[in-house]
């Protein structure tokens, strides 16, 4: 099949339909960003139809581009994906987000959720107390980047420790540990999160590292990093993808 084809194909699988909104009044943009789109990058590579929409909600989320969002939660239910782990990749962004843009996406997938006839909220995937949140989010930072963690945390100035515990106990005690999602997902999830911010090239290349620490291959990134090419553009992937390439100097 040609990409014209393959666009149909693809988008009758996601969303049901080849029909666009702007399609009456902007043809041609329609039908460059659906066989670009849908043509094109959604066949780059092997990741799974469920995997892509994780990874178009979390971008779309992060630039706050919100209108897509509802039908590509649809899509991604309707190849798939389990409700709670959609939760989970919306979750996934509020460290690096922050808590009133994440819960604006929220917002949407609720109400899509309900729409569809999901039952909110939808199961619990809490792994951490008040009392195991440092401990248990230490040792999860620490799987990702290994012992430099401690001595992050060690040489922290005085003024400046309570961001380290804040790390180890929100970011990776409070949301790595959730269930839902397994720890690669999220390390790609939260690499498409700081590509798409931009101007975070020193924390990607950190995830780029903690992204093949827990075993996703330069060539698994590299797809990753080209799902995002419609909803960033080029300047921030090519950032990306020489960050990478400067990580993984071999394919």
């Amino acid at each position: 099949m040609d990409r014209v084809e393959l666009s149909e194909k693809k988008m009758t699988e996601l969303f049901g339909t080849t029909e666009t909104a702007l399609q009456a009044n902007d043809p041609d943009f329609v039908e460059m960003q659906n066989r670009f789109i849908y043509g094109e990058v959604a066949y780059q590579g092997d990741l799974s139809d469920s995997l892509r929409e994780l990874i178009t909600l979390v971008v779309l989320t992060t630039s706050q581009t919100l209108e897509p969002v509802a039908d590509h939660v649809k899509a991604a239910l309707r190849v798939g994906t389990p409700a709670p782990e959609i939760k989970e990749a919306i979750y996934q962004c509020v460290p690096y987000i922050g808590f009133p843009k994440t819960a604006k996406a929220l917002e949407l997938v609720n109400n899509t959720f309900t729409e569809q006839g999901i039952t909110l909220p939808v199961q619990s995937h809490k792994q951490v107390t008040e009392e195991t949140r440092f401990d248990q989010g230490l040792q999860v930072q620490k799987s990702i980047f290994g012992e430099i963690i401690d001595q992050m945390h060690k040489n922290a100035p005085a003024n400046l420790k309570h961001i380290q515990n804040y790390l180890s106990a929100f970011c990776f005690g409070d949301i790595y540990t959730r269930s839902g999602l397994n720890l690669q997902t999220r390390e790609i999830l939260t690499l498409c999160v700081l590509i798409t911010l931009g101007g975070c090239e020193s924390q990607v290349k950190s995830h780029i590292h903690g992204n093949v620490r827990v075993g996703n291959s330069k060539e698994t990134l590299i797809t990753v990093i080209s799902m995002c090419i419609p909803y960033i553009g080029f300047p921030r992937t090519l950032n990306a993808l020489s960050c990478l390439n400067e990580i993984c100097a071999e394919g």
